[in-house]
């Protein structure tokens, strides 16, 4: 095979600075240009690159594709969906977490599904009130019903999706019914989704059989939000969609919606339209990132 022959893929994971990608051709094990390194990049798995001087089933990044949305921390780009699986009990809800995930998920432009667990163990109805106009989509789990994790399964159908979700919720027990009939090895990815911060540094993708393919992620509390994730406050707002309708009708164009004198959306609040601890959320995240300047932040 010629080296100049080149050809697109898909980055799958990154070890050690090798990168596997899923191309046309199998499975190549690449190196990337120094270039990315002097421009700040990293390649990382949902990347779709060009790879040249192809050989014997190895290659080179030779340039990464624009992405249509990128984490740092967990490092993955491309991502269509994030679902966030969220015990009814033991243990409660982070309801502050989940919003704010929830937010840098619209940020970001991936579409986020709230995965709800351990409804044997308590029903759910406060969860589907409080997010019901969040923008999420929402999916009950029972495991007595096969067709509310076969529904999921359907949905992620050729699309890159991460679970993440704190310890104990259920993750792993999810990802194996909605796995066990791929050809991957859930015991093996049950291993590694429970590894802790070490899942941080090698993310993978795991091709699903409709097309779709998984990434081992965190849990929620590895996830960086710290600056480089932030979203700054004059954008906040439009993260939380329930904020829509009532943002343009405040006394003031530009209300912070924190705590103004003829504030539509904090009236909203408090006729019970939208959800106090969504408005909380905001209100802490939004005391967050008015400490941030643009030009402190490193591009």
């Amino acid at each position: 095979m010629s080296n100049n022959n080149s050809v697109e893929g898909m980055l799958l994971k990154a070890i050690g600075g090798l990168y596997y990608a899923e191309t046309p051709l199998g499975i190549l094990e690449c190196k990337a240009r120094g270039i990315f390194r002097k421009q700040n990049i990293s390649p990382c798995a949902g990347d779709k690159v060009i790879i040249t001087d192809i050989a014997d089933d190895n290659g080179v990044v030779d340039k990464i594709l624009p992405r249509k949305n990128s984490l740092i921390r967990p490092p993955l780009a491309n991502l269509d969906y994030i679902v966030f699986v969220t015990s009814t009990c033991e243990p409660s809800p982070n309801l502050t977490l989940l919003d704010k995930f929830l937010a840098i998920a619209k940020y970001k432009g991936i579409k986020s599904i709230i995965a709800i667990t351990k409804l044997d163990l308590q029903r759910n109805s406060e969860l589907l009130g409080i997010y019901s106009n969040s923008g999420a989509d929402f999916i009950e789990i029972d495991y007595e019903n096969p067709n509310s994790y076969l529904s999921l399964y359907q949905m992620l159908s050729g699309k890159i999706t991460a679970f993440t979700g704190n310890t104990g919720v259920g993750k792993s027990t999810l990802l194996n019914h909605i796995l066990k009939d791929t050809d991957i090895k859930t015991g093996e990815i049950s291993k590694k989704l429970g590894r802790g911060r070490h899942t941080t540094r090698n993310v993978e993708l795991y091709k699903l059989d409709n097309g779709g393919y998984i990434a081992d992620t965190p849990g929620f509390s590895t996830f960086d939000t710290q600056k480089y994730d932030i979203i700054f406050k004059d954008e906040l707002a439009s993260c939380f969609p329930e904020f829509n309708e009532y943002a343009d009708k405040c006394k003031f164009l530009d209300c912070a919606h924190v705590k103004e004198k003829g504030c539509a959306v904090i009236e909203a609040v408090n006729s019970g339209i939208i959800p106090i601890s969504r408005h909380n959320s905001y209100v802490e995240m939004y005391n967050e990132a008015k400490l941030i300047k643009e030009w402190e932040i490193k591009k």
